[in-house]
Parts: C-alpha cells; structure tokens; sequence
C-alpha cells in the first residue's frame, strides 16, 4: 500500500528528529565535549544562604561564569566557581552573595580591586561577603521592638 518513498520519508523525518533531539540536549544541558574554556578559583563564606550549583556569577552586572560546586569546609562554605578564559580577576577582589530582585535567585557578585596582580587556575579569593539572612532582619526587627 505505501511505496518507498513514504519508508525513506519517515526514516528521514526520524533521523533529523533525534538529530534535533542531541542538539538540544547538548546546548541546553550545557555539556562540553571538547574541554571546559574556563578556569577555576574558590572562595570561602561564612553563609550562602540560598546559592545552588549553576548560579551565575557576575560582574558589573555581566555573567562571566558559574557555580560549579559548594562544600563545607571548617564549619564555612567552600564555593568553587568555573570562570570564562579572559576575565581577569585581581587578587584584591571582593565575593559577595547577591539576590536578582526582592526574591529572586542568589548570585556571585565580583567587585573588582586595584590590584596589578591576577588569579590564576585554583587560587582563592581572600575578601567575602555572605548572604544577607532576609528571615534573621525581619525577626530581628520584629523581636527586638
């Protein structure tokens, strides 16, 4: 009843769906085939309260990468963030946990220092801010009134 041509059709149609298919997982599941084009540095915070792996980590309001992992360490958190090759990031600079909005989702804030000297693959940031506790100010204002 159907000829080859509608066999080859479908094949086609097929092929060029999970074509589609791998397309779309590879861009939007952000995987990397080829090596990372990115460098790694950590910092340490006393609370990050609210920030996930993936977060985005910006300056000047600019991505320029991302949370890749978040560990304790000596009672504090350990952020290791994935930089884009090409940011330079001096040794001066500061972290800080920021909110997109009233309640949006968490992000590293880099405030760029003065300093002449960069960090390289796996150094560490000295200067941190933590997350502002949006629960500890209200109950602090409300308690203490």
């Amino acid at each position: 009843m159907y000829g080859k041509k509608t066999e080859i059709s479908v094949g086609i149609f097929m092929i060029l769906g999970m074509a589609c298919l791998v397309y779309l997982s590879v861009n939007l599941g952000a995987v990397e085939f080829f090596g990372s084009d990115a460098y790694t540095i950590d910092a340490t915070f006393e609370s990050i309260e609210g920030l996930e792996p993936g977060a985005s980590i910006e300056i000047a309001g600019v991505p320029v990468g991302k949370v890749k992992q978040i560990s304790l360490e000596d009672n504090s958190a350990l952020v290791k963030m994935e930089i884009k090759r090409g940011t330079k990031i001096s040794d001066d600079t500061i972290a800080s946990i920021r909110t997109k909005g009233m309640i949006g989702d968490k992000f590293v804030k880099l405030s760029p220092g003065g300093s002449e000297d960069l960090l390289k693959d796996k150094d560490s940031l000295m200067d941190t801010e933590s997350a502002i506790s949006l629960e500890e100010l209200i109950s602090k204002y409300i308690f203490e009134k």
